[in-house]
Protein backbone atom coordinates (compact mmCIF):
# COMPACT_ATOMS: atom_id res chain seq x y z
CA UNK A 1 0.00 0.00 0.00
CA UNK A 2 1.34 2.95 -1.17
CA UNK A 3 1.68 6.34 1.81
CA UNK A 4 -0.82 8.82 0.53
CA UNK A 5 1.60 11.51 -0.26
CA UNK A 6 4.71 9.51 -1.35
CA UNK A 7 3.91 9.19 -5.07
CA UNK A 8 2.99 12.87 -5.39
CA UNK A 9 6.12 13.73 -3.56
CA UNK A 10 8.20 12.02 -6.05
CA UNK A 11 6.15 13.79 -8.58
CA UNK A 12 6.22 17.46 -7.08
CA UNK A 13 7.00 19.38 -10.55
CA UNK A 14 5.40 17.47 -13.33
CA UNK A 15 2.10 19.49 -13.48
CA UNK A 16 0.49 16.03 -16.09
CA UNK A 17 0.35 12.70 -14.45
CA UNK A 18 -1.01 9.86 -15.48
CA UNK A 19 -1.72 6.34 -13.25
CA UNK A 20 -1.12 3.20 -15.74
CA UNK A 21 -1.23 -0.35 -13.93
CA UNK A 22 1.55 -2.70 -14.63
CA UNK A 23 0.28 -5.70 -16.93
CA UNK A 24 1.02 -9.43 -16.79
CA UNK A 25 1.95 -8.75 -20.28
CA UNK A 26 4.26 -6.42 -19.88
CA UNK A 27 6.70 -8.41 -18.11
CA UNK A 28 9.40 -10.43 -20.26
CA UNK A 29 11.27 -13.54 -19.73
CA UNK A 30 13.27 -12.28 -16.95
CA UNK A 31 10.72 -12.12 -15.01
CA UNK A 32 9.83 -7.79 -15.04
CA UNK A 33 8.78 -5.05 -17.14
CA UNK A 34 10.48 -5.09 -20.32
CA UNK A 35 12.34 -1.53 -21.26
CA UNK A 36 9.97 -0.78 -24.58
CA UNK A 37 7.51 -0.54 -22.27
CA UNK A 38 8.50 2.59 -20.18
CA UNK A 39 8.58 4.53 -23.72
CA UNK A 40 4.94 3.10 -24.04
CA UNK A 41 4.45 4.62 -20.47
CA UNK A 42 5.86 7.86 -21.37
CA UNK A 43 3.78 8.28 -24.72
CA UNK A 44 0.93 8.07 -22.57
CA UNK A 45 1.41 10.98 -20.86
CA UNK A 46 3.09 12.80 -23.26
CA UNK A 47 -0.24 12.47 -24.99
CA UNK A 48 -2.09 13.14 -22.17
CA UNK A 49 0.39 16.35 -21.86
CA UNK A 50 -0.74 17.21 -25.60
CA UNK A 51 -3.99 16.99 -24.69
CA UNK A 52 -3.80 19.75 -21.72
CA UNK A 53 -2.07 22.00 -24.10
CA UNK A 54 -4.67 22.00 -27.20
CA UNK A 55 -1.92 20.12 -29.48
CA UNK A 56 -5.05 19.18 -31.81
CA UNK A 57 -6.68 22.37 -31.99
CA UNK A 58 -3.76 24.49 -32.58
CA UNK A 59 -2.79 21.70 -35.05
CA UNK A 60 -5.82 22.24 -37.18
CA UNK A 61 -5.73 26.27 -37.15
CA UNK A 62 -2.39 26.18 -38.37
CA UNK A 63 -2.92 24.08 -41.02
CA UNK A 64 -1.46 20.61 -40.35
CA UNK A 65 1.73 21.78 -37.87
CA UNK A 66 2.07 19.62 -34.74
CA UNK A 67 4.47 17.86 -32.85
CA UNK A 68 7.17 15.70 -33.93
CA UNK A 69 8.76 13.12 -31.78
CA UNK A 70 12.86 13.72 -32.27
CA UNK A 71 14.44 11.52 -30.08
CA UNK A 72 13.69 9.83 -26.67
CA UNK A 73 15.84 8.41 -23.54
CA UNK A 74 15.26 6.55 -20.49
CA UNK A 75 17.31 5.92 -17.70
CA UNK A 76 15.61 3.00 -15.80
CA UNK A 77 16.04 3.03 -11.99
CA UNK A 78 14.16 -0.17 -10.67
CA UNK A 79 12.75 -3.26 -11.91
CA UNK A 80 9.13 -3.00 -12.22
CA UNK A 81 7.03 -6.27 -12.05
CA UNK A 82 3.11 -6.99 -12.03
CA UNK A 83 1.17 -6.56 -9.82
CA UNK A 84 2.18 -2.58 -9.51
CA UNK A 85 0.98 0.54 -10.48
CA UNK A 86 3.11 3.18 -12.27
CA UNK A 87 2.12 7.14 -12.28
CA UNK A 88 4.39 8.92 -15.22
CA UNK A 89 4.21 12.20 -14.68
CA UNK A 90 5.59 15.31 -17.41
CA UNK A 91 6.82 18.25 -17.66
CA UNK A 92 7.69 20.81 -20.31
CA UNK A 93 11.58 22.86 -20.19
CA UNK A 94 13.78 24.36 -23.09
CA UNK A 95 11.25 25.79 -25.35
CA UNK A 96 13.31 27.35 -28.42
CA UNK A 97 12.29 28.60 -31.32
CA UNK A 98 10.76 24.90 -32.93
CA UNK A 99 11.31 22.87 -30.11
CA UNK A 100 11.03 21.77 -26.75
CA UNK A 101 12.05 19.18 -24.05
CA UNK A 102 9.64 17.24 -22.11
CA UNK A 103 10.85 15.18 -19.52
CA UNK A 104 9.29 12.02 -17.47
CA UNK A 105 9.56 10.09 -14.71
CA UNK A 106 7.87 6.91 -13.79
CA UNK A 107 7.06 6.39 -10.17
CA UNK A 108 6.05 2.44 -8.41
CA UNK A 109 3.39 2.86 -6.13
CA UNK A 110 4.45 -0.73 -4.71
CA UNK A 111 8.27 0.45 -4.21
CA UNK A 112 7.19 3.88 -3.41
CA UNK A 113 10.59 4.74 -5.44
CA UNK A 114 11.15 6.38 -9.19
CA UNK A 115 11.43 3.54 -11.31
CA UNK A 116 12.98 5.18 -14.09
CA UNK A 117 12.97 8.91 -15.80
CA UNK A 118 13.01 10.11 -19.55
CA UNK A 119 13.12 12.57 -21.79
CA UNK A 120 12.28 13.31 -25.41
CA UNK A 121 12.70 16.23 -27.56
CA UNK A 122 9.55 17.66 -29.63
CA UNK A 123 10.29 18.96 -32.79
CA UNK A 124 7.12 21.42 -34.31
CA UNK A 125 6.23 20.04 -38.02
CA UNK A 126 4.48 21.03 -40.99
CA UNK A 127 3.07 17.93 -42.23
CA UNK A 128 1.77 19.35 -45.08
CA UNK A 129 5.55 20.76 -46.46
CA UNK A 130 7.06 18.15 -44.69
CA UNK A 131 9.60 20.45 -42.92
CA UNK A 132 10.29 21.73 -39.39
CA UNK A 133 8.06 24.74 -38.17
CA UNK A 134 8.36 27.21 -35.75
CA UNK A 135 6.17 27.11 -32.45
CA UNK A 136 3.65 29.62 -32.91
CA UNK A 137 2.69 31.88 -30.50
CA UNK A 138 -0.56 30.50 -29.54
CA UNK A 139 1.29 27.36 -28.39
CA UNK A 140 4.41 28.85 -26.81
CA UNK A 141 1.83 30.68 -24.61
CA UNK A 142 0.54 27.20 -23.42
CA UNK A 143 3.97 25.56 -22.89
CA UNK A 144 5.31 28.17 -20.99
CA UNK A 145 2.16 28.17 -18.94
CA UNK A 146 2.73 24.02 -18.26
CA UNK A 147 6.07 24.47 -17.73
CA UNK A 148 5.43 27.07 -14.68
Amino acid sequence: MTAPNAVADLLAGFPVAVEIPVAWGDMDAMGHVNNTVYFRYFETVRIAAFGRLGLADIAAAEGGVGPILHSASCRFRIPLTHPDTVTVGARISDITEDRYVMTYRAVSHQHEAVAADGDSLIVMFDYVAGTKAAISDALRERLVALAG
